[in-house]
């Protein structure tokens, strides 16, 4: 009798683990699907140019912004209750973005998944540590990796796919109602979970949250509504660069008051972790910016549809896949951190290929050449995405993981969204009227732009490994 007993805990503790991922991979997959949709989404909607980054940046921002704050609410109120309240909210919200009748309804609905995501996700990690010890929770938590990866890979392919089926017509919808059932059924296997929450229940800095809120949507949005004005756009993201200083002093004088800042501040005392904080914000600002503008020049360039575009990243996601295999298993062991730069020179040749593609192929015809280049692109990707976590961590003390890796995730989202801002308004201010030549150059453009920012990270990235002793 108790070994059966046991059998069930154990199949209990695995099923719990596998709804706790699909709705990691569902919340994270949101952030990329609809980047292959967005131009038929501002078709069927209207709107302005600028709603099509808006599509995902609604999501995205709140989604970064929050996810420190959703991790403290866990915290206190219990990982369980705030993730099945996510989850709700997620899925209320999937339905409102699937019923939005006008573009500024569906950037609304969207900023409303992004909040829920941002209770979803933190939580994970909380609650697979509470339900597994020992050999049992380094294989649990070994999971999340590549969920995050998978995720990262099929969003924009997957969008595409759903949206080119057109289940009972309903187009580019079907994108968010999937998360329907899927929320409904994370939500009926909840009772699988068991509660947990934190020792000492850490405060909720209200403040910092709204200075970080505030400062991130100053920067955000200049860069996409700016238009033809810099000077209306430097002043936006002065102000942001002002208010971001200030939650930096806000974040230090808390500290010293002995509350719970939002940010802990000893993570900023070897050089190491701010290094990580920029590679990550420039790195994914890069990548995430970069994706939407491949689909961009072939649908308003080429007028290619859904399912061309989507298929047309394949060659990414593959590249992305193999990398990481390679990188992971052969490759960090034996070398280290030294394989983020060598993917980042990956990368940079993709990208620099891809330029080279888009001005010795007709702007009218399909860049068949392109899909070589994307390949090198997502290579290069996995070969810095995949040691890059380890080596962020690597210096940061026991006491200080949850926070640091929580600040890892929401920078990695905040520039997601910094890059489609930036990326998305050089695209478009480039393009002028939607012909293939201007398409083609508006491409261009981005890439260097891309180019330039992984150009950074290579920089920032020396400054994560410690100086050789002399």
């Amino acid at each position: 009798m108790p070994e059966n007993t046991t059998a069930v805990r154990y199949r209990w503790r695995w099923a719990a683990l596998a709804i706790l991922l699909v709705a990691e991979a569902m919340n994270l997959l949101d952030a990329t699907i609809v980047q292959v949709a967005a131009p038929v989404m501002h078709l069927d909607l209207g709107g302005a140019e600028s709603d099509i980054q808006w599509f995902s940046a609604a999501y995205t921002l709140p989604f970064a912004v929050l996810l420190i704050t959703g991790g403290r609410l866990g915290d206190i109120a219990g990982r369980k209750r705030v993730f099945q309240l996510g989850v709700a909210g997620f899925v209320l919200a999937s339905l409102c973005c699937a019923l939005a009748a006008s573009a500024g309804m569906l950037i609304t609905a969207r900023a409303v998944q992004g909040a829920a995501a941002a209770l979803v996700i933190p939580q994970t990690f909380g609650l697979i540590r509470g339900m597994f010890d020992g050999d049992e929770l380094a294989r649990a938590l070994g999971g999340i990796g590549p969920v995050m990866g998978l995720a990262a890979v099929c969003g924009p392919v997957l969008g595409g796919v759903l949206t080119h089926a057109d289940l009972l017509g309903s187009s580019w919808r079907a994108v968010f109602l999937v998360n329907v059932p899927l929320g409904l059924a994370v939500l009926a296997a909840t009772p699988l979970m068991r509660e947990d929450r934190a020792v000492r229940r850490p405060g909720l800095d209200l403040t910092g949250t709204a200075l970080v809120v505030l400062g991130s949507g100053l920067i955000v949005y200049p860069l996409i509504e700016g238009g033809a004005s810099w000077t209306w756009t430097s002043a936006g993201l002065g102000a942001g660069v002002a208010v971001l200083v200030v939650f930096g002093f806000h974040q230090r004088g808390s500290a010293r008051r002995g509350r719970s800042p939002l940010v802990e501040p000893s993570l900023f005392g070897n050089r190491g972790f701010p290094a990580a904080l920029a590679s990550s914000t420039l790195f994914f600002a890069a990548i995430n910016g970069l994706m939407p503008i491949v689909v961009l020049q072939l649908q308003l360039g080429l007028h290619a549809d859904v399912l061309t575009a989507g298929l047309t990243l394949v060659p990414w996601s593959c590249g992305l896949a193999v990398s990481s295999w390679i990188a992971g298993a052969h490759l960090v062991p034996r070398y280290g951190s030294r394989v983020m730069l060598a993917g980042l020179a990956v990368l940079v040749i993709g990208m620099l290929a891809a330029i080279a593609v888009y001005a010795g192929t007709s702007p009218t015809s399909y860049p068949w050449p392109l899909l070589a280049a994307l390949t090198l692109c997502g290579l290069g990707q996995g070969l810095f995405a995949t040691p890059f976590f380890t080596a962020a961590l690597h210096h940061v003390r026991p006491h200080e993981t949850g926070s640091a890796a929580g600040l890892l995730n929401a920078v990695q989202q905040l520039g997601s969204t910094l890059g489609i801002a930036l990326l998305g308004s050089v695209f478009f201010r480039t393009l002028g009227t939607a012909t293939p030549p201007s398409a083609h150059q508006a491409a261009q453009h981005s890439y260097w732009i891309a180019a330039a920012l992984i150009a950074a990270t290579a920089l920032t990235a020396t400054l994560m490994t410690p100086r050789p002793q002399t």
